[in-house]
């Protein structure tokens, strides 16, 4: 980095002097302040500024100390040793300050109490962004808690209120003798035009939550509770957080930011360049358009992406930029406009201590660009229409053209019938007629006039990539279902329109995978996921999952959880969906993913459940809840069709007893609790289903209690448990316990796993199962990777047995030989066993392929027959095939080799009771 220029503070006292007459009458008026400026002594200057607010008259202390901070700051400014971070810092910092004393000063007036318990001072715009100017109106919103505002005993709360607030605009507005502190304006309070000036909570919340308008939402990216009771300002936004950052993907900030940007440049009275009278904030590529730039993106993605969630503009610039959703270079432009413009603007106000942002005419002109430290106006004016222009572009990049939309032309009937005949649709005339019908108001997302004309020009891209499909008609219906649900769908056309790469995904989300087809026509805003540049990531680990779902949550309270989990668990199993059929991530590494969603659902669930029940019911000492996963959730494997197989159980004496209002025996309660945490992960909310629970692995199937102890499922896996319900165990794995619980469990499964058994008696047991198994459930068509003989179930049943028979081949524990071989997990199981010489090391690539086939079969192919040829490619793809023809024969191949291994373990015949020839 070069060095830094040596402030000229000479200069800048010399500049201050001569063009700005407010800064040389301050400087007259403090002339203890105006040497030590003129020593260079910036830091000496700002504290002797700040001791100015120690008179122990408020209206005093505070107009006096800004005048100080007004003329250091400036003449520091000017010498380029106060950068413009720290000179909107300190102007922000005194604005809080001012803004608290006012408050306390208010209410100590009339209650003789030095508190500001129960008033609220939020801050929002510059002050609430950290980034006052010189001359900025700070826009606070007063708040009051009727139950802990201090007041006397005859006032009533809202009276009271308002006392207090319109003193607290006198003491820091009024203009005296000394000057005014601060221009206060209120008129950003919940509908101001009838609202009293301090608003109670419980009104500001009711119109947060139902009725606020939308530039509301971009005003409270900035806010911050600043003065009063700040920890009681931090609970209320706390409290309207989903108001601002919605969980969805919020394009529609877009065309809101965009309508009033036109409003705002159709009302400017200035010109649209710079030259006299351009306004520097409002104007074209200004101020207003960079802050609006950086809030509409973070409005749009920062529901899900916290780190967005930062108040000053060149601060939200740098997190998107670092975040990935802005180009670093237009971040880089815009902030370093944002710091010049920023810096103009404080130039014009210093002049004459004005809230003014236009460029003056004639010799004023001049006067600014030189107290700036330019040439002249015309020198100021080239630069401004350079950098302006620059901004305006990259601005109307994100919000289109400034023009109105026109009146859409539709296509007629006929010409759009033609088309629809030339791409390769059925009955074209019908669907033809049928479209039309979209665009005559049938639909609210296709009614206004900038709506048609978004549809008309996407339509053609859109019905084209639709006719390509498999299934086209079903793709239409599907479509139609979508827009026929959503309230708007402009921005959704545009983008789809600007990204054709879009289309294709939203298409063959319609048409290959009917799972995710159905729950896009349930949820339309899932479409988010389709432009979510996340989607194509694999989430994070089951933490960063627990804290997405928490996050999710527009309450702190059970039911806003158990939305929160369903919210989050669909937008990833719909993501995890898209990445599969587009070949973008490996099927296994997406069946990892899907049993990471699954257990932080259950985690958080479960952790939830069990604090509502001991709510009520008390909880039980030295005793907890169990959670045992089996099957595919034990092996942390699932595919998007899975149920979670779970097993529940508890830890201490059956017999103790809850400490609650409503104490339960420890069996009653367990049974109640593991019933509703069933409950949690399956019954439908506002937010639609979650999983399928099927707890018939517990001991006794239906016919045994919910949940048991840990000693009687031990007991009872011990003596009375079939040889299936073991088989079932060697993929058990404990999901949700203390660790201690978990270390007892996990010890009784290793004893029963590892328990000496008949070995003949072992072998004829799994030959039967495997015998009734095929008898009852066959293959469902030639790509069933499962239940094909040859398939992962002889896999399982092969695995399974060799630890249940629990020895290597030379006669060692195998758990002492390779503990691998005991892992639920199969892969890892398979690689243990090859190390432990019982198996060939090259059976792991047809459990792999077959694993990769089940997995992308669930979507692609639910049904195991063949799919349609788009989704027999997807198919292929997803398994690493260039065709799909090429996966067939390595599926053929891999059966094969299972059948022979197979021979070799079980020394049978794996097709001994069916045709020689694999199906």
């Amino acid at each position: 980095m070069g060095e830094q220029p040596t402030p000229d503070w000479h200069g800048a006292l010399t500049r201050a002097r001569t063009h700005a007459p407010f800064l040389t009458r301050a400087l007259d008026r403090q002339p203890e302040l105006a040497a030590l400026l003129e020593r260079g002594d910036g830091a000496a200057a700002l504290a002797w500024a700040r001791a100015q607010g120690a008179h122990p008259d408020t209206e005093v202390a505070l107009r006096r100390e800004r005048l100080a901070l007004a003329a250091a700051l400036a003449v520091g400014d000017l010498a380029g040793a106060f950068p413009l971070t720290a000179v909107v810092g300190e102007l922000t910092a005194f604005a809080d300050r001012a803004l608290d004393r006012a408050i306390r000063t208010a209410i100590y007036e009339r209650t003789d109490q030095d508190s500001a318990a129960g008033f609220i001072a939020l801050a929002l715009g510059k002050q609430g962004a950290g980034e006052l100017n010189y001359s900025s109106d700070i826009d606070p919103i007063l708040l009051f808690d009727r139950d802990r505002l201090p007041r006397r005993a005859a006032d009533d709360p809202g009276d009271a209120a308002q006392r207090y607030a319109r003193r607290v605009v006198a003491l820091l507005a009024a203009n005296t003798a000394e000057g005014y502190a601060l221009r206060v304006d209120l008129r950003l309070r919940p509908a101001s035009e009838v609202s009293p000036l301090c608003v109670s909570v419980g009104a500001a919340l009711t119109h947060y939550q139902g009725a606020a308008l939308a530039w509301e939402r971009a005003a409270f990216t900035r806010a911050r509770a600043a003065a009063g009771d700040v920890a009681a300002g931090e609970g209320f936004l706390d409290e309207i957080r989903p108001f601002v950052w919605r969980g969805q993907l919020d394009f529609g900030a877009i065309e809101e930011i965009r309508a009033l940007t036109l409003r705002i440049r159709d009302s400017g009275k200035g010109p649209p360049a710079p030259g006299p009278g351009f306004d520097v904030k409002r104007g074209r590529g200004g101020i207003r358009e960079i802050e609006f730039y950086a809030q509409t993106h973070q409005l749009i993605h920062g529901g899900r992406d916290a780190s967005l969630r930062v108040r000053g503009t060149r601060a939200g610039l740098d997190a998107l930029a670092a975040a990935g959703w802005i180009a670093p270079e237009n971040a880089a432009i815009l902030g370093a406009a944002y710091d010049r413009l920023r810096a103009v603007e404080h130039r014009l106000q210093m002049v004459h201590d004005r809230q003014t942002h236009a460029l003056p005419e004639g010799e004023a002109l001049d006067n600014v660009a030189r107290l700036d430290g330019l040439k002249d106006g015309a020198t100021l004016v080239a630069e401004l229409t350079e950098l302006t222009g620059a901004t305006a572009r990259i601005y109307e990049e994100l919000i289109g053209r400034a023009e109105p939309a026109p009146a859409p032309v539709a296509m007629p009937v006929s010409a759009l019938a033609t088309s629809l005949a030339q791409w390769g649709f059925p009955d074209p005339r019908t669907l033809a007629e049928r479209i039309e019908a979209w665009r005559d108001g049938r639909f609210a997302a296709i009614r206004s006039p900038q709506a048609l004309e978004a549809w008309d020009r996407l339509a053609p891209a859109l019905l084209q990539s639709i006719a390509r499909s498999d299934d086209p008609m079903r793709a239409i219906t599907r479509w139609e279902r979508i827009i026929e649900s959503v309230p708007s769908a402009i921005t959704t056309f545009r983008l789809l329109d600007a990204r054709p790469d879009l289309i294709e995904r939203l298409v063959a989300a319609l048409t290959l995978a009917p799972v995710l087809s159905d729950e896009l026509a349930r949820k339309p805003e899932l479409l988010d996921t389709l432009i979510d540049r996340d989607a194509l990531d694999l989430p994070g680990d089951m933490q960063a999952i627990m804290a997405r779902m928490r996050g999710a949550a527009i309450r702190d309270d059970y039911e806003a959880l158990l939305d929160a989990i369903r919210i989050v668990t669909g937008e990833i199993r719909f993501a995890l969906g898209i990445q599969l059929i587009e070949g973008l991530a490996d099927p296994l590494a997406i069946a990892r993913a899907l049993s990471r969603t699954a257990e932080a659902a259950l985690q958080l669930a479960a952790e939830a459940t069990a604090a509502e029940f001991a709510a009520k019911h008390g909880r039980i000492a030295g005793s907890e809840l169990l959670i045992l996963g089996l099957g595919r959730l034990g092996g942390g494997a699932l595919t998007h069709a899975s149920d979670l197989d779970i097993v529940y159980l508890f830890t201490g004496d059956f017999s103790a007893q809850s400490d609650g209002a409503r104490p339960l025996g420890a069996t009653i309660y367990y049974n109640r609790l593991a019933s509703r945490v069933s409950a949690a992960l399956s019954v439908p909310t506002a937010q639609g289903a979650l999983y399928e629970v099927d707890t018939r692995l517990r001991p006794q199937g239906n016919q045994g209690p919910m949940a048991v102890s840990c000693e009687a499922f031990g007991k009872y896996q011990r003596e009375a448990a079939w040889t299936w319900e073991h088989m079932a165990l060697a993929r058990a794995r404990v999901l949700y316990g203390s660790a201690q619980a978990r270390d007892g469990l996990e010890g009784v499964l290793a004893e029963v796993l590892g328990a000496p058994r008949d070995k003949a008696a072992l072998r004829e047991a799994v030959l039967a199962m495997r015998a009734e198994m095929a008898k009852h459930k066959q293959p469902g068509g030639p790509v069933d990777a499962k239940l094909s003989r040859g398939g992962l179930v002889d896999i399982e049943f092969l695995v399974h047995y060799l630890q249940l028979k629990g020895e290597t081949a030379d006669g060692r524990p195998l758990a002492d030989a390779a503990a691998q071989a005991l892992s639920p997990d199969l892969a890892a199981a398979l690689e243990g066993l090859v190390a432990a010489g019982l198996v060939p090391a090259d059976l792991a690539e047809p459990h792999a392929l077959m694993s990769r086939m089940l997995v992308a079969g669930r979507l692609l192919a639910p049904d195991g027959r063949e799919p349609p040829s788009s989704g027999a490619r997807a198919l292929a793809r997803a398994c690493g095939f260039d065709s799909y023809q090429a996966l067939e024969e390595a599926f053929a191949a891999a059966r094969l080799r299972v059948a022979e291994v197979w021979k070799q373990i079980l020394r049978t015949d794996i097709l001994e009771s069916e045709q020689e020839n694999p199906q």
